[in-house]
C-alpha cells in the first residue's frame, strides 16, 4: 500500500482521516486545475470506485496542470512508471496531441489506456435551412467542389473538431484533404453561430454544443460520430448507417503507468467496468451530458492504437506535423 499525505479527495468530511498518516489506496492524476473534463473524470471515477466498493479507501485527486497534459504524462513515465495505485484522467485531447507530438516527443505507447467509460458525441450539423438533408449530400458537395463547403469548429486548425469531417470525408473516398475549408474559432457556440448565419455550410462539434440550438430550431444535426444512435437524441442517425465508418467520440476515460502488471492491468479494467455499470455512473452522465461509451482493458487500448494512428496520418496529410 502506498503512504501519501496530500490533498484530501472531496468533501471535508474525509479531512479528519488518520491526521497523523493519512492514507490512500489509490491516487488520481488531473492533468488540469480544478473543473473542467479531466477533473470531473477524476472526482466522479473516483468517488464511485470508493462507494461501489472497488477500492478501499477515499481515491485521493491530485490536480497537475501543465502543456496541455504534457506535464502529467512525462511525470507519469518517468517518476511512476510502476505505480499499480496510480490513474490518471484522459481524453480525446490526450492522444490527438500524442499523436501530433504535442508533449515534446513523448508517445502513446509510453503508457496504457485502461479504459473509456462516457463521452460526448461527436456531431456534424448545417443550419436548419441548409439543402444538405443527410451527411451523403455534404459529402458528395465536398467531393465536387471542395470550395464551395466551409466547416467551422471550436478547436484550431488540426485539432480534434477539424478531425471529424476530415475523417467523415476519407471513409467517403475524398482523399485531397488540404482542400476541405475549415475555420477554427473560439468554442461550439461561435462555430454554431458562423453556420446559422451562412459564413460557414456546417460546423463540427460535440452533442453537449448543440443541443439548445436543436431544441430552438436552428440547426439539423447530420449525423452523429457514435456507434449507436444516443437516447435521447434518436432521431438523429450515425456517420456508420449512412455509410461513413467513423466514430469520433470525446470519451472521458483513463490511463495507467505502462510498467504495471497485466495483472494490475486487468485489474483496473474491471473496476472501471464495475463504475460503467453502476447506477451511479448513469446519473452522473445524465447530469452532465455523456453519453455511454464503453471500452476498457485490452479492447480500448487496440482502439486507441487505431485512433493515434489514424490522428497521425491526418495530422500529417494537412501540413500539422511532418
Amino acid at each position: 500500500m502506498t503512504f501519501r499525505a496530500m490533498k484530501v479527495f472531496g468533501t471535508s468530511a474525509a479531512i479528519g482521516l488518520m491526521a497523523a498518516s493519512s492514507v490512500w489506496a489509490t491516487e488520481c492524476i488531473a492533468p488540469a486545475n480544478p473543473g473542467g473534463g479531466w477533473d470531473f473524470t477524476c472526482r466522479q471515477v473516483g468517488k464511485i470506485l470508493f462507494d461501489i466498493g472497488q477500492v478501499d479507501q477515499p481515491v485521493q485527486v491530485t490536480n497537475m496542470a501543465g502543456a496541455g497534459g504534457g506535464l502529467a504524462f512525462s511525470t507519469v513515465v518517468n517518476e511512476r512508471n510502476t505505480d499499480e495505485d496510480l490513474i490518471i484522467a484522459a481524453s480525446s485531447a490526450t492522444t490527438t496531441r500524442l499523436a501530433q507530438n504535442a508533449y515534446g516527443g513523448a508517445t502513446a505507447d509510453q503508457v496504457r489506456f485502461v479504459g473509456a467509460i462516457g463521452a460526448d458525441p461527436g456531431v456534424i450539423v448545417v443550419a436548419a435551412d441548409s439543402p444538405f438533408q443527410t451527411l451523403g449530400d455534404l459529402v458528395e458537395a465536398v467531393k465536387a467542389d471542395p470550395g464551395s463547403v466551409a466547416f467551422a469548429g471550436g478547436s484550431a486548425a488540426g485539432g480534434f473538431d477539424h478531425m471529424k469531417p476530415l475523417q467523415v470525408l476519407k471513409a467517403g473516398g475524398f482523399t485531397d484533404i488540404t482542400k476541405v475549408k475549415y475555420i477554427g474559432v473560439d468554442g461550439g457556440a461561435d462555430a454554431i453561430t458562423q453556420t446559422v448565419g451562412g459564413f460557414t455550410q456546417a460546423m463540427t462539434g460535440d452533442m453537449s454544443e448543440i443541443v439548445g440550438f436543436i431544441k430552438s430550431g436552428e440547426v439539423r444535426a447530420l449525423a452523429v460520430l457514435t456507434e449507436e444512435r444516443v437516447p435521447g437524441f434518436e432521431d438523429i442517425p450515425t456517420a456508420k448507417e449512412q455509410g461513413f465508418d467513423v466514430v469520433a467520440v470525446n470519451w472521458r476515460g483513463l490511463y495507467v503507468p505502462k510498467g504495471i502488471s497485466d495483472e494490475a492491468f486487468a485489474k483496473w479494467a474491471g473496476r472501471l467496468q464495475a463504475v460503467a455499470d453502476s447506477a451511479e455512473w448513469k446519473e452522473a452522465m445524465a447530469a452532465n451530458g455523456l453519453a455511454p461509451f464503453t471500452k476498457v482493458g485490452d479492447d480500448f487500448q487496440s482502439w486507441i492504437d487505431q485512433v493515434v494512428a489514424d490522428t497521425t496520418e491526418l495530422s500529417k496529410e494537412i501540413g500539422v506535423i511532418q
